[in-house]
């Protein structure tokens, strides 16, 4: 059954969120070629300790560490390395946070110095994605209507859509229903509902949208090699707009000042 939160809910869960936004915004101080994943990780627990908070990832389903760190055609739930990124490289960043019995979500795909032109343009239409999806996140509409909305921007734009992976809602657990997925037909799907707090997530690959997992059991890749971008807030839906829970407000500033 899908139940709307209380608004008293909906506060514990904003504190969540506005943990998860600042502790990306952290992580955004540092990339730069010749940092490593582990070392964001790293950065990233720490931030979120000194806010009271625990890492929402840290041994979730036995996941080993608080980011999940995917580098060009990883896709999604990259365990952080120690290898140093490149220039040119992409790297999606997905944090959690729990705190006060409720979780954290979101997702960004970060630029490593100068990136080609196609990339830069995945990584803007997959953001574009995510804005047209949360447009959708209003009382009376269906899943479909969000998910439809992903996949024929990333389509019209030459892109695909992974199947394997979807958005979801969030609460008291990190991963409640409705599934929210990047495809689908408008008018389908779950009827969304005042109070709801679901995350939107596209991923998006430039090429192929097949996709593999790796022998150590996490990162999700491309079938083709070519790099993947993905984005994702957490929003409650309301009746006339989606409210956000997490933002990218400070990833923006942090990024507009360097």
């Amino acid at each position: 059954m899908i139940l709307a939160k209380t608004e008293e809910e909906i506060e514990l869960l904003k504190l969540n969120h506005e943990i998860v936004s600042k502790t990306l915004a952290e992580v955004a101080k540092l990339i730069h070629p010749g940092i490593t994943t582990l070392e964001l990780d790293k950065r990233a627990e720490e931030f979120i300790r000194d806010n009271g908070a625990k890492p929402g990832f840290l041994g979730y389903n036995g996941y080993p560490n608080t980011l999940c760190t995917s580098v060009n055609s990883a896709v999604v739930h990259g365990i952080p390395k120690d290898n140093a990124l490149r220039d040119g490289d992409i790297v999606s960043i997905d944090c959690g946070t729990y705190m006060h019995g409720f979780y954290g979500d979101s997702a960004y795909t970060f630029v490593i110095g100068e990136v080609s032109p196609e990339v830069q343009r995945l990584i803007k239409v997959t953001r574009e994605c995510l804005e047209l999806g949360i447009n959708k996140a209003i009382d009376g509409l269906r899943v479909g209507d969000i998910s439809s909305a992903v996949q024929q921007h990333a389509e019209g734009n030459g892109y695909s859509v992974v199947r394997e992976l979807v958005g979801h809602g969030i609460g008291r657990n990190m991963h409640e229903k409705p599934e929210v997925p990047n495809y689908g037909v408008r008018g389908n799907g779950s009827k969304l509902i005042s109070g709801m707090t679901i995350c939107i997530e596209p991923m998006i690959n430039m090429g192929s949208k097949q996709v593999f997992q790796e022998r150590d059991g996490w990162t999700i890749k491309t079938v083709d090699g070519k790099p993947s971008a993905h984005f994702e807030l957490a929003v409650v839906v309301r009746k006339n707009k989606a409210e956000q829970l997490s933002t990218f407000k400070y990833i923006d500033e942090v990024l507009k000042s360097s």
